[in-house]
Order: structure tokens, then sequence, then C-alpha cells
């Protein structure tokens, strides 16, 4: 059996830093659905290509970056299929400015520190948050931004609908949209689900071509334009 093919959640150029089309599980753990997981970092143009900022990469390790300077920050999140709300979390902070070691530390620390058992409140991991039940499964877009959430639990939401922004909220080490399929409602016990993506570009030295019912490799810089 294939991958579920659903739509691709944002728009715009963005890259995957973890993606099951590199490894699997694509975040090193079966943990929480994650095993198919997709990352998705937003960077700049041209030579400043794998920068999250403006900032350059000396003054991002000393000073961090302020969340509205950097290019993935407050960008729309999709729904990649029509399905029900099943949870919709707001209201966990952001770090700001973004810290790359201070970032890194904080995800660190609470990884270590996650207990399946004793955990109460999944925001310290995915920050805010939006479940959906579809047809295909669960899907989790994590790492909101703090007050961006626009739907609620029961709400009916259509494939393409804005259902929150990329943040930098819960286990985050600089803004980004993590996105999930899982077999259940709960991550705490849910298996992940491998997706693709109906239709997407992906730049080369002959320029953007289309990609369709394609998973994303680590090295792919791709984009998806809507009208």
């Amino acid at each position: 059996m294939g991958p579920v093919v659903i739509d691709f959640p944002l728009e715009g150029e963005w890259w995957t830093p973890n993606t099951p089309g590199t490894r699997v599980p694509s975040h090193g753990t079966d943990l929480l659905g994650q095993r198919y997981a997709y990352d998705f970092v937003r960077t700049g143009p041209g030579p400043a290509g794998t920068r999250i900022s403006p900032r350059s990469p000396a003054g991002y390790l000393v000073r961090g970056a302020r969340l509205r300077d950097c290019y993935g920050w407050g960008a729309p999140i999709f729904a990649a299929t029509s399905g029900v709300v099943v949870q919709a979390a707001d209201g966990w902070p952001e770090r700001d400015p973004v810290h790359p070691l201070r970032d890194f530390a904080v995800a660190l620390r609470n990884g270590i520190k996650f207990s399946m058992d004793k955990v109460t409140d999944l925001r310290v991991l995915t920050g805010n948050h939006v479940i959906v039940e579809s047809e295909y499964g669960f899907i989790v877009c994590a790492h909101a931004a703090t007050g961006s959430v626009r739907v609620a639990a029961g709400d009916r939401v259509e494939a393409g609908q804005v259902i929150a922004s990329v943040g930098h909220s819960g286990n985050s080490t600089a803004p980004h949209l993590h996105f999930q399929l899982m077999d259940e409602r709960d991550p705490r016990t849910a298996r992940g689900i491998l997706c693709c993506f109906r239709e997407y570009e992906v730049l080369d030295g002959q320029g953007w071509h289309t990609v369709r019912d394609g998973i994303p490799a680590r090295t792919d810089r791709l984009r998806r334009l809507r009208v």
C-alpha cells in the first residue's frame, strides 16, 4: 500500500530538514506518531538560501534573530485535506529572539524530561497545534505562532483553508511547521502514517519543475504556489 496523497500545507519556498524522504524514522523516533513526520523551514533566496533570517550566520549564532525577521514566521498553514478539528491548542509562548544555542538546549531538556505517563499538556513539545481528523487519519500541524490558531475543536475545515500560522512554540529550534499523519487522535499512543503531497515544485539546475504525489528529500528546495 502506497503513501496517502494529500495537499501541501504551505505556500512559497521551503526546505525539509527532517523528512521520510531521507530517513525513517524521520525524527529518529517512533514516539508520538512521528515516524513519517515532516519539518518545513523557510529560508532566504539566493546566496542567503540557507539562512532563516537576513542576519549573517555569525550574527545569528551570537545574537539570534527576532521572530518577525525570520522568513517563515507567520506564514499561513493550510488544511491539507478536509476534516473535523479534534484538537486546537493555542496560548503557548514563543521564544523571541530565536537563538540556536538556547533553543537547542531547551529542546534537549524538554526531550530528556518528557514522560509519556506524566505529561498533561503536550504543548511543552508540540507548542500551539491543530489536529484534524480526516478520512486518511489524524493530521497534526505543530509549533504554530501564539494567537494564530483560527479553528476550534468540532469545526469542519476544507482543504486549503487557513488554520494557523507558522511559529516557534514548544520544542522548536527555529520557526517551522511540524507536520504528520497518524492513526489515532492521541499522539501518545498513535502510530505514524506515510503521506506524500499531491503537487509541488522542486528547484534543480534547470529551474523549477513540478512533482506530483511526491515525498520531498532533505536536499530539496521546494515551493507551492497558490492562486
